[in-house]
Order: C-alpha cells, then sequence, then structure tokens
C-alpha cells in the first residue's frame, strides 16, 4: 500500500469512528498523569501543538482551560470539527502532519499521542526532525510511539466496520530519530494495552 491510500485509510477510519474512538479508549484517565506532568513543567502561558489532536478531548480542553494557547492537527475532517466545538479556546487546522510547516522555534511544547504510529514509516524521520525545528531551545516533545516494528491494518477496527492501519519502528529506532532531531530523550515509559503496548517518550530541546 502507497503512503497516499494509507492515510487515506487512516482518515476514513477516525472520520468514521470518531465517537467509537473516544468510548473505547477513554482518553481521560488514560492521558490524565501525562497532563498532569506536562502543565506542572510548563512556566506561564505557553504555546503547544497537539499533534493527532483529534476530537479534542482531553489534551486540548485541558491545556486550552489551565491558560495555554493550544494549536491542534488532525487529518480527519470530523475530529477537527468535534475539537473547534468542544474547544473553542484552541485553533485546529485540518492537515497531513507529514506535511505540515510552521516557525522555528514557535512552541514550548509538541504533543502527539497515539498518531506518529499512523504515519507512513519512511515519513517519521522528517517529521520528527521538523517537530525538532518546532520546539523552542528548553521546550518538551511528548510523544507515544510504538514499542516493537510493526505495520500493518486491521479491516474491523474498534468492531465498526472499517479498516485502520499503523506503521511503526522500534522505540529504539524512534528514540534515536528524536535524539537526533536535536531533542534528549529524558524518559522512556512502556504503556501497557492488551497483549502489547506502546513506549512513551518525554524530550527536551537542546
Amino acid at each position: 500500500m502507497d503512503n497516499e491510500a494509507a492515510k487515506e485509510l487512516v482518515r476514513r477510519g477516525y472520520d468514521a469512528l470518531s465517537a467509537r474512538y473516544d468510548e473505547a479508549f477513554d482518553g481521560e484517565s488514560k492521558y490524565g498523569p501525562w497532563l498532569a506532568e506536562l502543565l506542572d513543567r510548563l512556566s506561564g502561558p505557553s504555546r503547544i501543538l497537539d499533534l493527532g489532536c483529534g476530537s479534542g478531548i482531553p489534551v486540548a480542553l485541558t491545556l486550552a482551560e489551565a491558560g495555554h494557547q493550544v494549536t491542534g492537527v488532525d487529518i480527519s475532517e470530523v475530529q477537527v470539527q468535534w475539537a473547534r466545538e468542544r474547544v473553542p479556546a484552541a485553533t485546529f487546522l485540518q492537515a497531513d502532519a507529514a506535511q505540515l510547516e510552521f516557525p522555528a522555534a514557535g512552541f514550548d511544547a509538541v504533543v502527539s499521542f497515539y498518531a506518529l504510529i499512523h504515519i507512513p514509516l519512511d515519513e517519521q524521520q522528517g517529521l520528527l526532525r521538523k517537530i525538532g525545528e518546532w520546539v523552542r531551545p528548553g521546550g518538551l516533545f511528548v510523544a507515544t510511539v510504538g514499542a516493537a516494528a510493526w505495520t500493518g491494518a486491521e479491516e474491523n477496527w474498534l468492531d465498526g466496520g472499517v479498516p485502520m492501519w499503523w506503521s511503526h519502528a522500534d522505540a529504539g529506532t524512534t528514540r534515536g530519530w528524536v535524539e537526533e532531531a536535536g531533542l534528549v530523550v529524558e524518559r522512556e515509559e512502556f504503556v501497557p494495552e492488551g497483549v502489547g503496548g506502546h513506549a512513551l517518550l518525554w524530550a527536551v530541546r537542546r
């Protein structure tokens, strides 16, 4: 499957199952400790980019309610529409994250939860280089990435009758790409999920 076809599967999947995804993965409880730590580490009102913002809850909402300037990006038009309704204080863009352009050092933090794993593998290193430029020196990058290498699709995602597609390297490879982008990985945590899981990376811009 070529990259554009894979991205279209992802977009259509989230367009179709936006509400079901929120119910299935209970982001409010899963992301709560991560957001609490992020808020604790931010000094004063901050500019935050949320890559793969989904419906805006809980990440963009929590950050915006804390007084931060949030820009959310998602490939799904339905997710972005939900986010704009739920978090009117933030700015949301429907876009392919790998094609984005932002000013250098334009954000105090970039967060990306369960989104990089939907980007074609051969585009991830380039996107991470961009993220390294977008984060100001001393700023944060927090992301979930694959724990083990895998690329593939599921035909009946969330029992919703639509396919979904993923692609990710192992955590060590992705961590190397993050560090090559000028970010220092402070911590890596395993986040269990079903019989597998993901890796959570905390990094700081040099």
